[in-house]
């Protein structure tokens, strides 16, 4: 379990939400806010924003995404997207939440914040994103981007099924490598363990990796979802959002959030976290608390 920076315990319990029982780390009491971790990653990364959010007069909550022990696989083997964006609303139902509900995702959390809000608008006031750029930019940079096509050659190699041993392999070294390409400098020794406990099971991992063969590959995708899945990957938010990205960050390049701010309506606020890389929630705790909560509270 985390320990929390200042006096408000994080506690941990699991809740019936649209096909999964979720489990999810608790801090505090108000309205909802839903805080969505990425790959390769676990909610307790959000060990420093959650308590913060709690002293505000906020229920935050930080779940284990579909896939992620000890959340439950998916039934449906869908880990697309807009399947995402669907799990944070019916977490927001299922948790009793209002309009007064914010939600703050990073990495894969990103998409998934933003399509909830782009659905079902009026379950979220504010939106905040961090790592991956809203919008089309990152698709966009696939198509003639060399440097982050380079940075991003994980995303191809994982739709191999030889990724699932080699990602496996040696107590899940790779995700040791990921951590130290994206962050550079950043020691990880803290998050690590709680990463690894959430993806060493084989299912969890082949979960995990599924969330790229469904955007990439051949992974399962539902019909039902897309035109979801095509507007989460044109449109932005509708609500205040703020989206944050580490200069250093060695997942994707800052170049990308750039032009997803040139193309970005009004409503969308960037911020560059400097001295940081991927992670920056963990990496510059302080400054990025500061940014989220003036920007939710203000």
């Amino acid at each position: 379990m985390s320990t929390p920076k200042k006096g408000t315990p994080i506690t941990s319990s699991t809740i019936r939400a649209g096909e999964l029982d979720v489990t999810f780390l608790e801090c505090g009491s108000g309205p909802l806010a839903l805080c969505m971790h990425g790959f390769p990653d676990s909610p307790h990364t959000w060990r420093h924003l959650m308590p913060e959010l709690a002293e505000r007069g906020y229920r935050a909550v930080a779940p284990f995404q579909r896939g992620y022990s000890p959340t439950t696989v998916a039934p449906s083997g869908v880990y697309q997207t807009a399947a995402l964006a669907r799990d944070a609303n019916a977490l927001h139902e299922a948790l009793g939440g209002d309009g007064r509900a914010v939600i703050i995702g990073h990495d894969w959390g990103a998409p998934t914040v933003c399509g909830a809000a782009i659905d079902q608008p009026h379950r979220w006031s504010k939106v905040v994103s961090i790592a991956v750029p809203p919008g089309p930019a990152l698709g966009v940079s696939f198509l003639g981007n060399l440097a982050q096509i380079q940075r991003s050659w994980y995303m191809f190699f994982f739709q191999h099924a030889l990724a699932n041993h080699v990602v496996a392999a040696n107590d899940l070294a790779f995700i040791d490598m990921l951590w130290s390409q994206w962050s550079p400098g950043y020691d990880a020794s803290r998050d690590l363990p709680f990463v690894k406990d959430a993806l060493r099971s084989p299912e969890n991992l082949q979960a995990a990796l599924g969330y790229y063969r469904a955007t990439l590959g051949d992974g399962k995708r539902d019909p039902e979802l897309a035109t979801l899945q095509q507007r989460m990957g044109s449109e932005f938010p509708t609500q205040p959002m703020l989206y944050l990205h580490g200069e250093d960050c060695g997942c994707i390049g800052i170049e990308v959030a750039k032009a997803a701010q040139a193309t970005a309506p009004a409503n969308v606020r960037f911020e560059y976290v400097a001295n940081a890389g991927h992670f920056v929630q963990v990496e510059r705790p302080d400054h990025v608390n500061r940014l989220i909560l003036d920007f939710i509270v203000g």
